[in-house]
């Protein structure tokens, strides 16, 4: 694995994900339920940054569509997103925010 650190923790609360690009790809960094999560972050319906979507419990939904994705699996539990969400392994290292892409 080739992991990369993409921010610090003080970055990503419940409330504000961190969204950043690495190689061309849209990535948000979400913390749920004291854990950490990398997904897709453009909605696969219409361009739309998920880190701008409203998020309750484990789901994130798009501001554009309100298609709904659960955070932890990527998977798409309604609405017209199209397809599930591409996620990316996280660890935290110190403060450090890794992700393996």
């Amino acid at each position: 694995m080739s992991w990369i650190s993409v921010c610090d923790k003080s970055e990503v609360t419940e409330d504000e994900p961190k969204a950043f690009e690495l190689n061309g790809t849209k990535i948000g960094i979400f913390f749920v339920e004291e854990h950490y999560y990398a997904i897709e972050n453009v909605c696969p319906h219409a361009f739309a940054l998920l880190t701008e979507g409203f998020i309750e419990d484990q789901s994130v939904e798009c501001p554009l569509h309100e298609a709904i994705f659960d955070i932890p699996t990527g998977e798409l539990k309604s609405g017209p997103g199209c397809r599930n969400l591409c996620t990316y392994p996280v660890r935290v290292e110190g403060q450090n925010i890794q992700i393996d892409i």
